[in-house]
């Protein structure tokens, strides 16, 4: 017995003699079969077969699964959201067992994305800086300061209700059956109350609408308004979302409320359908809840802050030229205490600073440089220093020194010295009456162990009177006709000049004036008025000669005699002996 499982039916065959019929009415009904279906029996017999065993084969699924999941990913975000675990769980696994593959992979796309995130960073300090400015320099936050002032509110509260068009504070994800809180996120600088009892306000305010008013089924409370907060509420079979927004928002964000409850409805069913109290598993819903936490401000008008910038570079250049000029004074200031430290005779204790000014103080010996002077050369305003020094006697030899000509009065031809040892030093000529007179008060000089005088000579009334005589003696001889010295006369003259400087050096201490009288002569060749002009003119000739080795020429007056006065008139060789210049010193004491 054979049977057709293509057409649901069987025929029995009881003998062979019916075989051959019944074969031709099979390949007539195959025929017929094919033209009605369109279809091979042979491809027919596979889809009965494949049917009847219902099982699906992986090369079915491979060969329609990239088609579906795109067809999928175009109509919503479902798919994505499902697969995320599985892809996380799948990335987790690859890094543990081969960390390079995922390193590698992320290579290409890292660099470019540490320039994008580094550029957004800046873009948004810029973005900072700007609303600092407007924020800190404007003329509109000088008006809101003046509100936070008049209202009592705190700048950053004005600047925000000024400034904000809508922002998510808070957002609550609730268990619809039970009210219980599952998650709660906050935005940053928020102040939030406890969030359970959040939660069952916004649960038992719910329960009163639905309980108080004639609510048809299907209809919830959405909007909640109080003040300057509205709260949104969106529900889902099992979770209700519930946002806290401050200002007016747009019905655009809404949709973003809409697509988290469901998104956390797809990712968490399980835990919602089944949850008993606990609410650790909800962690997880952060992410969704953070996207919902918006914030949008008023675009501010294009503020130029040319201004703000040319008044930060002002403040900026005024304090680099007080800086500088700050260090400038220091500078000078440290100079001059330098300075003053350095100088003998002043010794500096302390410098301190008051109200302002400085105090210098110390000690000084009175023979020092005075402080006022140091000052005026560094150019320290006086109103800004004050001294007070006290006095005391410095044993530095130079005020030593100081101290003794000030006591011994010392004529200009003696000069004092003292040295490290403390030994007084007299050089140079003195009358014998200061000498002795030195001899007795040397040693209540402060500081002088000994009094030298090997290098000091006496002078007297006799020496002078002896430089007096040989002046007078001197002849100086001149050429026959001429203003010209005789070449062996040159000597005489040098020496007749260095007894007039050691002479006036002695009348000045002798309280004398010494005066020059310089007198001219011929002989009795030639008339006499030529012999007087030729006489006058040697004798000037000599007090030119006197004066250009530097004395002065108020010590000297000349006078020409021509043949007047005639040393001899016997030979040859006395005549011209009158051909000469003769001197006489004159001392008037004073």
């Amino acid at each position: 017995m054979s049977k057709f499982s293509t057409n649901g039916f069987s025929t029995e065959s009881p003998n062979v003699e019916n075989q051959e019929p019944q074969e031709s009415i099979k390949d007539e009904f195959n025929e017929l079969r094919t033209l009605l279906l369109g279809v091979e029996p042979k491809k027919l017999n596979q889809v009965c077969e494949y049917i009847e065993t219902q099982k699906i084969k992986p090369e079915d699924i491979s060969r329609i699964l990239p088609e579906a999941v795109i067809l999928r990913s175009l109509q919503d975000k479902q798919l994505a959201e499902a697969m995320v675990p599985t892809i996380e769980q799948a990335v987790e696994a690859s890094v543990k067992k081969d960390l390079n593959v995922l390193s590698n992979a992320i290579f290409p796309i890292l660099g470019p994305s540490t320039r994008r995130a580094i550029a957004t960073a800046l873009e948004e300090m810029i973005q900072s800086l700007d609303r600092t400015l407007e924020h800190g320099l404007s003329i509109q936050s000088f008006k809101w300061r003046l509100e936070a002032r008049q209202t009592g509110k705190s700048f950053a509260e004005v600047v925000l209700l000024r400034t904000l068009l809508y922002r998510v504070e808070q957002v609550f994800l609730i268990h619809k059956k039970t009210g219980l809180l599952l998650q709660h996120i906050v935005a940053s600088q928020v102040a939030v109350q406890d969030p359970d009892l959040v939660s069952a306000m916004l649960t038992a305010i719910q329960d009163f609408v639905k309980d108080s008013f004639n609510v048809e089924k299907g209809d919830r409370l959405h909007t909640l308004n109080f003040g300057e907060l509205t709260i949104w509420i969106e529900e889902g079979p099992t979770a209700v979302l519930a946002g806290i927004i401050r200002g007016n928002a747009p019905n655009e964000l809404r949709l973003v409320f809409q697509d988290t409850i469901e998104k956390i409805h797809l990712r968490f069913d399980n835990e919602l359908y089944n949850f008993q109290g606990e609410t650790e598993p909800f962690n997880l819903t952060q992410p969704y809840l953070e996207n919902c936490l918006k914030v949008r401000y008023k675009v501010p008008k294009k503020t130029n802050y040319t201004y703000a910038y040319t008044l930060i570079g002002l403040i900026i250049f005024g304090l680099c030229i007080w800086g500088s000029l700050r260090i400038s004074e220091q500078q000078k200031w440290d100079k001059f205490v330098q300075k003053l430290s350095s100088q003998p005779g002043i010794t500096i204790t302390k410098i301190q600073q008051e109200n302002g000014k400085y105090l210098i103080t110390g000690m000084r010996d009175p023979l020092a440089v005075d402080v006022d002077k140091i000052r005026q050369e560094y150019n320290i305003n006086s109103q800004k220093v004050n001294t007070k020094f006290e006095p005391y006697l410095s044993l530095q030899p130079e005020f030593i020194t100081k101290r003794a000509e000030a006591l011994l009065q010392p004529p200009k031809t003696v000069s004092l010295k003292v040295n490290n040892e403390g030994i007084l030093d007299a050089t140079g000529s003195a009358p014998e009456k200061w000498i002795s007179e030195t001899r007795k008060i040397w040693r209540f000089l402060p500081g002088i162990t000994q009094f030298e005088e090997k290098n000091l000579s006496n002078i007297d009334v006799s020496q002078i009177e002896k430089y007096q005589q040989e002046i007078e003696r001197e002849k100086i001889l001149f050429q026959e006709g001429k203003t010209d010295l005789i070449a062996n006369d040159i000597p005489k003259l040098e020496r007749v000049f260095t007894n007039l400087q050691k002479m006036a050096v002695m009348a000045k201490y002798l309280n004398q004036n010494i005066k020059i009288q310089i007198i001219g002569h011929t002989n009795a060749t030639g008339s006499e008025q030529y012999n007087m002009q030729l006489s006058a003119a040697r004798a000037e000739q000599i007090k030119s000669y006197f004066i250009s080795r530097g004395l002065s020429a108020e010590n000297f007056y000349t006078q020409g005699l021509g043949s007047n006065q005639p040393l001899t008139s016997s030979t040859t060789e006395d005549i011209d002996t009158n051909r000469r210049v003769s001197f006489k010193v004159n001392r008037i004491n004073n």
